[in-house]
Protein backbone atom coordinates (compact mmCIF):
# COMPACT_ATOMS: atom_id res chain seq x y z
CA UNK A 1 0.00 0.00 0.00
CA UNK A 2 2.60 2.69 0.88
CA UNK A 3 4.39 1.95 -2.40
CA UNK A 4 1.19 2.51 -4.40
CA UNK A 5 0.40 5.64 -2.41
CA UNK A 6 3.92 6.99 -2.94
CA UNK A 7 3.68 6.29 -6.67
CA UNK A 8 0.31 8.08 -6.87
CA UNK A 9 1.58 11.00 -4.78
CA UNK A 10 4.80 11.40 -6.82
CA UNK A 11 2.92 11.33 -10.15
CA UNK A 12 0.37 13.85 -8.85
CA UNK A 13 3.08 16.30 -7.87
CA UNK A 14 5.67 15.72 -10.62
CA UNK A 15 3.16 15.72 -13.50
CA UNK A 16 0.99 18.46 -11.94
CA UNK A 17 -2.12 16.26 -12.05
CA UNK A 18 -5.27 16.59 -9.98
CA UNK A 19 -6.11 12.89 -9.47
CA UNK A 20 -4.06 9.68 -9.68
CA UNK A 21 -5.33 6.17 -8.86
CA UNK A 22 -2.77 3.37 -8.45
CA UNK A 23 -3.09 -0.33 -7.63
CA UNK A 24 -0.39 -3.01 -7.62
CA UNK A 25 2.16 -0.45 -8.89
CA UNK A 26 0.02 0.27 -11.98
CA UNK A 27 -1.61 3.61 -12.74
CA UNK A 28 -5.30 2.91 -13.29
CA UNK A 29 -6.43 6.50 -13.88
CA UNK A 30 -5.00 9.99 -13.90
CA UNK A 31 -6.23 13.42 -14.91
CA UNK A 32 -5.21 17.04 -14.70
CA UNK A 33 -8.70 18.53 -14.79
CA UNK A 34 -10.26 19.55 -11.51
CA UNK A 35 -13.54 18.69 -9.87
CA UNK A 36 -15.54 15.76 -8.61
CA UNK A 37 -16.61 14.91 -12.17
CA UNK A 38 -13.31 13.20 -12.96
CA UNK A 39 -13.55 11.04 -9.86
CA UNK A 40 -17.05 10.00 -10.96
CA UNK A 41 -15.64 9.31 -14.43
CA UNK A 42 -12.94 7.10 -12.91
CA UNK A 43 -15.55 5.20 -10.89
CA UNK A 44 -17.62 4.64 -14.03
CA UNK A 45 -14.59 3.40 -15.98
CA UNK A 46 -12.62 1.36 -13.42
CA UNK A 47 -14.76 0.90 -10.31
CA UNK A 48 -14.23 -2.87 -10.28
CA UNK A 49 -10.45 -2.29 -10.14
CA UNK A 50 -10.51 0.44 -7.49
CA UNK A 51 -10.98 -1.83 -4.46
CA UNK A 52 -7.70 -1.80 -2.56
CA UNK A 53 -6.23 1.04 -4.63
CA UNK A 54 -4.34 4.11 -3.46
CA UNK A 55 -5.35 7.61 -4.55
CA UNK A 56 -3.59 10.96 -4.67
CA UNK A 57 -5.90 13.94 -5.09
CA UNK A 58 -5.36 17.70 -4.97
CA UNK A 59 -8.44 18.36 -2.84
CA UNK A 60 -10.27 15.84 -0.67
CA UNK A 61 -13.47 16.94 0.97
CA UNK A 62 -16.38 14.94 2.30
CA UNK A 63 -17.76 14.29 -1.21
CA UNK A 64 -14.51 12.78 -2.54
CA UNK A 65 -13.97 10.83 0.70
CA UNK A 66 -17.41 9.24 0.45
CA UNK A 67 -16.71 8.30 -3.19
CA UNK A 68 -13.39 6.74 -2.14
CA UNK A 69 -15.22 4.65 0.47
CA UNK A 70 -17.86 3.70 -2.11
CA UNK A 71 -15.06 2.49 -4.42
CA UNK A 72 -13.09 0.54 -1.81
CA UNK A 73 -9.99 2.76 -1.87
CA UNK A 74 -7.58 1.83 0.93
CA UNK A 75 -5.21 4.83 1.08
CA UNK A 76 -5.49 8.52 0.21
CA UNK A 77 -3.02 11.36 -0.11
CA UNK A 78 -4.40 14.89 -0.44
CA UNK A 79 -2.58 18.14 -1.04
CA UNK A 80 -5.50 19.78 0.79
CA UNK A 81 -8.03 17.86 2.89
CA UNK A 82 -11.07 19.16 4.73
CA UNK A 83 -12.03 18.27 8.28
CA UNK A 84 -15.10 16.43 6.95
CA UNK A 85 -13.10 14.48 4.39
CA UNK A 86 -10.51 13.39 6.94
CA UNK A 87 -13.25 12.39 9.38
CA UNK A 88 -15.02 10.21 6.78
CA UNK A 89 -11.78 8.46 5.78
CA UNK A 90 -10.69 7.80 9.37
CA UNK A 91 -14.17 6.57 10.37
CA UNK A 92 -13.98 4.04 7.53
CA UNK A 93 -10.40 2.94 8.34
CA UNK A 94 -8.86 4.41 5.18
CA UNK A 95 -5.24 5.49 5.57
CA UNK A 96 -5.03 9.24 4.95
CA UNK A 97 -2.19 11.72 4.71
CA UNK A 98 -2.31 15.34 3.62
CA UNK A 99 -0.18 18.44 3.30
CA UNK A 100 -2.71 20.97 4.58
CA UNK A 101 -6.01 20.78 6.40
CA UNK A 102 -8.91 23.17 5.94
CA UNK A 103 -12.32 23.52 7.56
CA UNK A 104 -14.24 23.34 4.28
CA UNK A 105 -13.68 22.87 0.56
CA UNK A 106 -14.77 26.07 -1.18
CA UNK A 107 -16.35 26.67 -4.58
CA UNK A 108 -14.19 27.82 -7.50
CA UNK A 109 -14.77 31.51 -6.72
CA UNK A 110 -13.90 30.85 -3.04
CA UNK A 111 -17.07 32.66 -1.97
CA UNK A 112 -18.93 29.74 -0.36
CA UNK A 113 -18.68 26.06 0.47
CA UNK A 114 -18.40 23.82 -2.60
CA UNK A 115 -21.86 22.81 -3.87
CA UNK A 116 -20.87 19.11 -3.84
CA UNK A 117 -19.82 19.39 -0.21
CA UNK A 118 -23.23 20.93 0.58
CA UNK A 119 -24.94 18.11 -1.34
CA UNK A 120 -23.35 15.38 0.82
CA UNK A 121 -23.13 17.31 4.11
CA UNK A 122 -25.88 15.29 5.77
CA UNK A 123 -25.13 11.98 4.03
CA UNK A 124 -23.14 9.23 5.70
CA UNK A 125 -23.91 6.43 3.23
CA UNK A 126 -21.27 6.19 0.47
CA UNK A 127 -23.90 4.68 -1.83
CA UNK A 128 -26.33 7.57 -1.31
CA UNK A 129 -23.51 10.07 -1.79
CA UNK A 130 -22.51 8.38 -5.06
CA UNK A 131 -26.10 8.45 -6.35
CA UNK A 132 -26.58 12.11 -5.35
CA UNK A 133 -23.28 13.24 -6.88
CA UNK A 134 -23.83 11.21 -10.05
CA UNK A 135 -27.30 12.75 -10.46
CA UNK A 136 -25.85 16.25 -9.92
CA UNK A 137 -22.92 15.82 -12.32
CA UNK A 138 -24.73 13.88 -15.00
Amino acid sequence: MPTDLNLAKNRLIQKDLSLVIVKDAKVLFETESHGIGDLLKAINQIQNQMKGSSVADRIVGRAAALLFIFSGVQAVFAVTASDGGIEVLKKNSVFCEYESRVTNVLNLKRTDVCPFEKLVAKLSSPEKAYEALKAQCG
